[in-house]
Parts: C-alpha cells; sequence; structure tokens
C-alpha cells in the first residue's frame, strides 16, 4: 500500500496521555452519525428480534458499544444513533448505558429512529439515514461529520483521522484497511496514488483491484468518513435527487465524489488504530454466524487479539449491577469449574465444567454439563447432565436435562441452524420456547 503521508503529526492516546489543543478542538467541532440500522441477515436467526448493532459480544458488551467507545474515547461527544430495523433492544440500551455524558456541556448520545422526516418512506439507504437527520446536524453547528458504522468490533482513535482530514485539505477522507482480497467482495474496494488520494473506488466488486505489488490483497473501505459539513449537505441533497440511486455511501455518494475529481482521500487505519496485533491492525466485521462465534472464542485465549483489559481505551457499556459468578461445588464427580473462559456477572457454575467459552449475565449451568467452545448469551439455563460443544446459544433459553448439541451433526441440522464452519446456533423459537 502506497505510503499515507500527512503534515500533522498523529496524535495517539494509547499511553492516556492529553491531545493538543488543536486536536481538541477539531474533535469539538465534530458530529458523528453512528448507521445503526441494519438488518444483519448474515447472523441469521441471532437477529431475527434486533438489529446487528445490539447482538451481544464479549460477555457484557454490544457490537455498537465499540464505536461508541471508540468516539467518546477520541474526545467526539455529540453522537447521533440512527436505527430503524428492529431498534427496541438498541434504543433502550442507548439510552440506559451512554446517558452518563454531560449534557450541560454540550455532549450527548441522541437516538434518532427513522421518522419519515422528507416523506413517507422510511431510510432508503446509509446517505438517505443522514439525509433525514441533517436537522440535528445543523443543531449541531458542527464543522466536519464523521460517519460510522456501528457493527464492527475495533478501537480507533477518531481524533487521528480528522487532523489529518484537516492538514490535507480533503474534501473527504475514507478509513480503510487492507484484507485479503478474497474477502474483499463483501466490501468497497478502493485504488490509491502514492499521495493517498483515491482514484476509485467499487462497491462490493466482483473482482476487487489489488494493493501494488500483492495479489493477494485489497484495499477496503472500513465504512467510516470525515466530511466538511457543508460539502455532506450538499452531496445528500444531490444524491437524493438521482433517481438511479441506491442512496447509499459506498454504492453512490462516495464513487460519485471520486468520479467528480473531488479530494477523496484514504487514511491508513494502522495509523489510527488503539489495538495492534503485531503490524495489523485489529478489526472484525462480525456479520456471519462463523466471524461472531470466532472474535467472542478469541477472548478466551490466554493473550487475546483484541484487548479489553487497557485503562487508557474502555470499552463502555450498561453494566446491570449483578452479584458475581459463583462456582459451586468441589467433589470429585460435580465440581464447578471454568477453564480459559469469560464468565460474566450473576453466573453460577454448580457441579459443571465450562471450557474456552464465554457466559453472558445470569448464565446458570447445572451439575454433570459440560460447554465447550460456545458462547451463551443472557439468562440462559442450562440443565443436569448437558452437553454443548461449538455453539451459540440464544438469550433466555432453557437447555433441559441431557440435552446435545455440537455432537452430532445430523441431530444439530434437523433442529436448529448449523454455520458452514459447524457452529450450531439455538434460539428459543427453536427450542419451541418463544420468544427471546
Amino acid at each position: 500500500m502506497p505510503e499515507i503521508a500527512s503534515s500533522m503529526p498523529l496524535y495517539r492516546t494509547r499511553s492516556g496521555g492529553a491531545r493538543p489543543a488543536r486536536v481538541n478542538d477539531l474533535t469539538q467541532r465534530t458530529v458523528a452519525f453512528v448507521l445503526a440500522g441494519g438488518r444483519g441477515t448474515r447472523l441469521k436467526q441471532l437477529t431475527a428480534r434486533r438489529a446487528k448493532p445490539a447482538v451481544p459480544f464479549a460477555g457484557k458488551l454490544k457490537i455498537i458499544d465499540f464505536t461508541l467507545s471508540n468516539c467518546v474515547n477520541s474526545g467526539i461527544r455529540r453522537i447521533a444513533v440512527l436505527t430503524q430495523y428492529k431498534a427496541q433492544s438498541l434504543i433502550r440500551h442507548v439510552e440506559r448505558g451512554w446517558g452518563f455524558l454531560a449534557a450541560d456541556l454540550g455532549e450527548y448520545v441522541d437516538v434518532a429512529p427513522a421518522q419519515q422526516q422528507l416523506g413517507e418512506t422510511w431510510y432508503a439507504g446509509t446517505a438517505d439515514a443522514v439525509l433525514q437527520n441533517l436537522n440535528l446536524l445543523r443543531e449541531a453547528d458542527a464543522d466536519y461529520v464523521l460517519v460510522l458504522a456501528g457493527d464492527h468490533v475495533y478501537k480507533m482513535d477518531f481524533s487521528v483521522m480528522l487532523a489529518e482530514h484537516a492538514a490535507s485539505g480533503a474534501d473527504v477522507t475514507v478509513a480503510c484497511v487492507d484484507v485479503p482480497r478474497a474477502e474483499a467482495v463483501n466490501f468497497g474496494v478502493m485504488a490509491i496514488d502514492a499521495e493517498a488520494r483515491v482514484l476509485d473506488f467499487q462497491e462490493k466488486p466482483a473482482q476487487p483491484v489489488c494493493l501494488p505489488g500483492r495479489d493477494d490483497r485489497a484495499l477496503a473501505s472500513m465504512g467510516i468518513y470525515v466530511f466538511g459539513a457543508g460539502l455532506l449537505a450538499d452531496e445528500l441533497q444531490r444524491d437524493a435527487r438521482d433517481a438511479a440511486s441506491s442512496h447509499d455511501f459506498g454504492k453512490d455518494v462516495i464513487p460519485g465524489l471520486v468520479r467528480r475529481g473531488a479530494r477523496v482521500r484514504a487514511h491508513r487505519f494502522a495509523d489510527s488504530c488503539v489495538n495492534m496485533v503485531g503490524d495489523q491492525p485489529y478489526w472484525r466485521d462480525v456479520g456471519t454466524l462463523d466471524s461472531y462465534w470466532e472474535a467472542n472464542l478469541d477472548l478466551t485465549h490466554v493473550v487475546p487479539e483484541l484487548n479489553l483489559y487497557d485503562d487508557h481505551w474502555p470499552i463502555l457499556s450498561l453494566q446491570p449491577q449483578l452479584p458475581p459468578a459463583k462456582f459451586v461445588f468441589d467433589d470429585d464427580h460435580r465440581r464447578g469449574t471454568a477453564l480459559d473462559s469469560l464468565v460474566s456477572g450473576g453466573c453460577i457454575v454448580s457441579g459443571a465444567v465450562v471450557r474456552r467459552s464465554i457466559l453472558f449475565a445470569k448464565v446458570r449451568v447445572a451439575e454433570g454439563s459440560l460447554v465447550e467452545d460456545s458462547v451463551v448469551l443472557p439468562n440462559v439455563v442450562i440443565g443436569r447432565n448437558v452437553v454443548l460443544r461449538r455453539a451459540i446459544v440464544d438469550k433466555r433459553c432453557t437447555l433441559p436435562d441431557g440435552f446435545r448439541a455440537g455432537v452430532s451433526a445430523e441431530e444439530d441440522r434437523a433442529r436448529f441452524f448449523v454455520s458452514e464452519r459447524g457452529v450450531v446456533l439455538i434460539t428459543p423459537e427453536m427450542l419451541g420456547q418463544g420468544a427471546a
């Protein structure tokens, strides 16, 4: 990838140090729009009753907490969360878990459901979602707009990207990360010159353009954009007048700007990433059951790729008041243990064994049961002598005594959804227990 130069130093907060005043000024002149209305259809029944950003993650978080935490940690504290698809649980989470900002200082996280602001249609695309909420941009009186996806897992200092955008004089800056070319078909893919100017941008191309000298890698958009406020308003109104547009940033707005010769610049995620794995920045689109399962279980490793124990860049969330996790019985034939696992508050492991798994809040595991390589969402009850392997169990499931999953693929497919990699998804509906 060509080197992305900047005339302004890159500011980081990994050490917890204060930012220079001019960077603080940039963040204070910025408003963030978080696009959180996605269906997340590749997560199958896990998003049947919730939007993808509201899917639980890492034992006590939701996926959207990463984007919101990145904003707050970066100094951006005027945030609008745009919701649409099955948004009730997401709205509740944001309102109850993110109401700690100082309203008297002009800080806020507002939830903006689709309201048919400009007619009788709901949000037609990501660009239309922001267009229908331009009143929030006018109220903020911001100079810069940060447009973000609410359904990715990563840690990023947005102030670095803002500083680079302001120093370069770009019209738009697009955050990018290099990905395997085989995976690039799922992203917006760009070609850039030696000065990091975007020369071409194609959304989910069948044949992604390769990085120079790397025929196995491509440069993918992260769905993170910085616009000047006035330019964004003009471009959204231009796009709204185009009857052929799908009103999407990646499909229409960004490619259109590139074609018309606007100064669209690429920002290298490695320069603003707060969680590096060797020389690679950590960023996950947990958009499939397998990727969701893998990203969660990676947290059980001795040294996980995603560091959730960083006091200088905390991932914040709604934290219910729960008693500590408890492990009971220490007999030879019933010993409550959890190994290489994350166990959240309110859990009771009673004479059972949990290995390489994540138990979300208030999970109960009864004696004689074995849970391995599984992600168990909140309020699940696991009966006696249950065997659970390579599974995702949705919230409020009750697994009866003697239940088995992840043991026989044929039996699992007859009752549940089984992913390409053999991960079993179990929901209350599949068990005949009603809605989660």
